[in-house]
């Protein structure tokens, strides 16, 4: 009867809470994400990329504000005299002893509007040397969102590639400590049976004792890698992803001997200098035509009255046009200066150019190289995983026979594990060593070649 109540009580208070809202039946699924969509997803929503498009966004906008300086100016104003001092005139009077007469005058009105214009003829050159110098702002700006985005990929198939190897690091720990719990289990047998020694069972607990711990922290780097993939592709931190991918070895991409031209024309970095120099240039214009006359065409229309309504009579008005010259004849070398300051700055920007070229130059050939170090290292280690699992299925039906020791089985699963350490890091370093040649060519995200 008891259980019988307490089984009515939980159904009562089952029902009185309503059924599990969806979120809490079912987990949110997983995000899919292969190279390429984690790729798509980082130039998508990476902040700092996005970031970095905006500096188009800034560019366009100084282009407008440049060709504001063209088009004419129109203002106006109003003024409504809320208080004011009547000026007052005190004539003698003509008669002996009379005071004598006073009058108020009120010389201002009540209310005053003002619409004026403005349009420059002729600004010396700096106005089209802005707009020019605008103009090639947007195209370095461009410049830097390659840029960006370059760095995005790179750094998108970095952190992928990396939660590959953390995957794989993770399962070669995992395959040690299975190893290493199986034979302990085939040692605690053969000792149960008196065919192997207190001191074989010994060290065979001690080496499963010693992996686990390195299992536990394989397991967390990936983890971690997962984190970092999710942080690049803009990827909430909560939300769950699965990943999809193998590392394999990239298709060979076969090194042209001009490589190194390729890279100097096409990294945005020398293109943004290019773009900077002649930015750099329309400066120097600007402060050249500072020292020459300029020429505007401006217009004022004022009108004002004492009553605030459109009765005829009851407002007056005047208005001017001009043409006005101004020739600076000394400003205090504040010109001279700003040319200087010109100059020099295109003089920084020819050495930056050439020892961003000579660095560029040293990074492709680094990257060719890297690139070539890790093929051959992957080729001398495929085969290595192979033999080293079957040395140590020799090594231990070698033990169980009686003709190896149990160092001559510890040695041969390290071996193991360190032949897939050694191959995974290879496949890793390859892919890479890929994606670094590319970044250093300078190669934009249709010419790269997913891995």
């Amino acid at each position: 009867m008891r259980q019988t109540a307490a089984a009515l009580i939980l159904l009562a208070v089952a029902a009185a809470l309503g059924p599990a809202p969806a979120a809490a039946q079912a987990a949110d699924p997983a995000i899919v994400l292969t190279l390429e969509e984690a790729i798509a997803m980082a130039l998508g929503q990476n902040p700092f990329h996005l970031a970095a498009q905006e500096k188009i966004n800034q560019a366009r906008a100084q282009v407008r504000q440049a060709v504001s300086g063209f088009l004419p100016t129109l203002n106006a104003q109003g003024t409504d005299t809320l208080e004011e001092k009547l000026f007052v005139l005190e004539f003698p009077s003509m008669i002996p002893g009379e005071p004598p007469t006073r009058m108020s005058i009120d010389f201002t009105k009540d209310y005053q509007m003002a619409f004026s214009f403005g349009l420059p003829l002729f600004a010396g050159g700096r106005l089209t040397a802005g707009y020019k110098q605008a103009n090639l702002g947007v195209k370095a700006s461009r410049e830097t969102v390659r840029l960006s985005e370059q760095e995005t990929i790179y750094n998108t198939k970095q952190a992928f590639y990396g939660y590959l190897l953390a995957k794989e690091f993770s399962a070669v720990a995992e395959e040690a400590l299975r190893l290493a719990e199986d034979f302990m289990t085939n040692v605690k047998n053969l000792y149960e049976v008196g065919m192997a020694s207190k001191f074989d069972l010994l060290r065979s607990e001690v080496q499963v004792a010693n992996l686990k711990p390195q299992a536990i922290r394989a397991r967390n780097s990936v983890e971690v890698a997962a984190l970092g993939l999710k942080t690049v592709c803009g990827i909430d931190l909560e939300t769950p992803v699965e990943v999809k991918g193998e590392l394999v070895a990239p298709p060979l991409d076969p090194v042209s001997e001009a490589i190194v031209e390729e890279a100097l024309a096409e990294r945005p970095e020398l293109r943004q200098l290019d773009y900077q120099r002649l930015m750099a240039g329309e400066s120097l214009k600007m402060a050249r035509g500072a020292l020459l006359p300029s020429l505007a065409l401006g217009g004022v229309y004022n009108v004002w009255g004492d009553a605030l309504n459109f009765q005829k009579g009851t407002w007056q008005n005047y208005y001017t046009i001009s043409l006005s010259l101004n020739l600076p004849i000394f400003n205090g070398f504040e010109a001279r200066a700003r040319i200087g300051q010109s100059k020099a700055l295109i003089r920084e920007l020819d050495w930056t150019y050439k020892g961003l070229s000579k660095a560029i130059a040293l990074e492709v050939r680094q990257a060719v190289l890297e690139n070539d170090q890790a093929r051959e290292t992957l080729l001398s280690q495929e085969k290595n995983v192979e033999q080293a699992r079957e040395a140590v299925r020799i090594a231990e039906l070698n033990y169980a026979e009686g003709l190896a020791t149990n160092l001559d089985v510890s040695t041969a699963q390290v071996a193991l594990s360190q032949a897939r350490t050694n191959y995974s890091q290879a496949l890793y370093d390859c892919a890479i060593s890929q994606a670094k040649l590319e970044k250093a060519v300078g190669r934009s995200r249709s010419e790269s070649r997913s891995n």
